[in-house]
């Protein structure tokens, strides 16, 4: 991390009492020197803010960074509740508010990407430009039965059931066995979670639904995917590419699902060159 950046770690209040725990990262304002970008990361699901440890570092000495846990996740509140892509939107905006960010260059990862289209869509004003990674507008008509047949597994037999279904789909097994240390402290992360927030979780992304957002969208967005995503494949990312006036799609080779685990120095290239596309600060 560039010794300028310090880290400050708290919680906001949502505005229906839930807490949301970040990071904040960011280099002191020093008089004349120009402002600095601001990028918020929002993690993949069952996750939590430490999925961005290894972009953070490169980041940091160009962009004040903000990462946090979403709502039933990490150290944010456990809040049992129907759960939607707009109402961790809404977090996100709250967050924003309380760290003083009237905007901010949104990159999210999976779940997190579906988060990031959701506050494109509501808060158009707020994201100077959106990194929508190994992700999906919509996973399709089968969608609502697959993510509560998921669910129902960690329910009845533990999140332990499965563990070895998503460390295969997270990485590729070359990293996977090369870095058996990381994925370790992800599946920590992983079956740490409440089942019933998991649960929650799980029929939002069923339900989910953002193609309607698409064609209003108009900051700068970059869709990025591993070419070996089984989990959300490559042509759900085309489709958002598609739909979205002037957005790029990067298919990054050799890599599946969870690409900011397994490419960092990559993802932070892409996110710092959307960085560049985007107006203002």
């Amino acid at each position: 991390m560039n010794d300028a950046v310090s880290s400050s770690t708290a919680s906001a209040i949502a505005p229906d009492g839930a807490s949301i725990a970040y990071t904040l990262y960011a280099a002191p304002l020093r008089d004349g020197a120009p402002a600095r970008s601001r990028i918020a990361l929002i993690h993949s699901l069952a996750l939590d803010r430490s999925f961005w440890n290894g972009v953070v570092p490169l980041l940091t000495p160009h962009a004040d960074v903000l990462t946090y846990d979403c709502r039933g996740h990490g150290q944010s509140a456990k809040v049992k509740m129907t759960y939607t892509a707009e109402l961790f939107a809404s977090d996100l905006a709250s967050l924003l508010d309380h760290v003083n960010w009237p905007r901010a260059v949104i990159a999210g990862c999976s779940m997190g990407g579906c988060v990031a289209q959701a506050f494109a869509g509501v808060y158009p004003d707020r994201a100077r430009a959106l990194a929508v990674i190994d992700s999906t507008a919509w996973y399709g008509p089968s969608a609502p039965k697959d993510w509560r047949e998921r669910a129902a597994t960690a329910v009845t037999k533990g999140l332990a059931a499965l563990s070895a279904f998503q460390a295969t789909r997270w990485v590729s097994d070359g990293f996977r066995d090369a870095h058996s240390e990381i994925v370790r402290a992800h599946m920590d992360v992983f079956l740490a979670n409440d089942v019933d927030c998991y649960r929650s979780t799980c029929e939002m992304l069923g339900d989910a639904d953002l193609r309607h957002y698409q064609a209003s969208i108009r900051m700068p967005m970059s869709v990025i995917v591993g070419e070996e995503d089984y989990a959300a494949p490559v042509a759900m990312s085309e489709q958002i590419q598609k739909a979205v006036p002037g957005a790029t799609l990067s298919v990054l080779p050799n890599v599946r699902h969870l690409t900011p685990i397994e490419c960092p120095a990559v993802i932070a290239e892409k996110i710092l060159e959307l960085v560049a596309r985007a107006p203002g600060i």
